[in-house]
């Protein structure tokens, strides 16, 4: 009889020891080791500021485990990147090149600090160095591109329509400023560097896009033609075209 309840009680040991872990305890192991991940979605937005003698929209498209992808918008281009990001510290580096394919690629590298969630700072080097295209360091800000209709002189020309009276005396530097201002308030970033230096120092002006066909209004459509005509008009007679 003692025989058997030694053996009963081994038994009974050994069946306790070998019990697999409760469902609920390997639950709470997974959640644990998923807090201890990164976000890295917490980079994703749009980020604006000086790059150069220009402004830049750095947009992060996309941000998950060790990927990054975006676009940069400067200068009157609109070029893809992509990349690698790492979170060490509190700080999240990344590294990403453009395709290549064009004169003005290159490769960015910068740094976002957890504890600085709406600041971005870092540098750009071009693939092909030149006296015109050169590495650019720079400090930029969150700023999310909103249309906003009452901004710039001549706000009117994104609200009403106007007629011939309200731009037939006007200057041709005017009537330029006028129909550019309504691509820069749909966010156009300009080719030509002298339309550009009219907007980038504008609080207001956020480079989001290179083609805004689709986004302008139908009051717009119809105040660039009107502006157009005028502005043609000004080159053909000068002064003497009602001046």
């Amino acid at each position: 009889m003692k025989q058997i309840l030694l053996l009963l009680s081994f038994s009974f040991l050994l069946f306790t020891g070998c019990k697999p872990k409760s469902k609920n305890t390997d639950e709470k192991t997974a959640v644990d080791s998923l807090l201890t991940i990164p976000g890295y979605s917490t980079l994703i937005g749009s980020y604006v500021g000086g790059f150069g003698n220009n402004k830049i929209t750095l947009l992060i498209t996309r941000a998950v485990a060790d990927t990054i992808e975006g676009r940069s918008v400067v200068g009157g281009n609109d070029r893809p990147f992509s990349g690698t990001v790492q979170f060490s510290n509190g700080i999240y580096t990344a590294q990403a090149k453009e395709p290549g394919d064009d004169q003005y690629d290159g490769a960015f590298s910068f740094s976002f600090n957890s504890k600085v969630p709406d600041s971005l700072s870092g540098s750009w080097k071009p693939n092909n160095p030149t006296a015109q295209v050169q590495s650019k360091d720079f400090s930029l800000k969150r700023r999310a591109f909103v249309y906003l209709v009452d901004v710039g002189m001549y706000p009117q020309a994104s609200k009403v329509l106007l007629t011939d009276e309200e731009v037939a005396n006007m200057l041709k530097a005017d009537l330029q400023m006028m129909r550019n201002e309504i691509f820069a308030r749909h966010g156009y970033c300009f080719k030509k560097k002298e339309l550009r230096e009219q907007f980038e120092d504008k609080d207001w002006y956020i480079p989001h896009t290179v083609d805004v066909k689709t986004d302008l209004t139908e009051i717009e459509k119809k105040n660039i033609a009107l502006i157009k005509r005028y502005e043609k008009y000004a080159d053909e007679f000068g002064d003497d075209y009602g001046r």
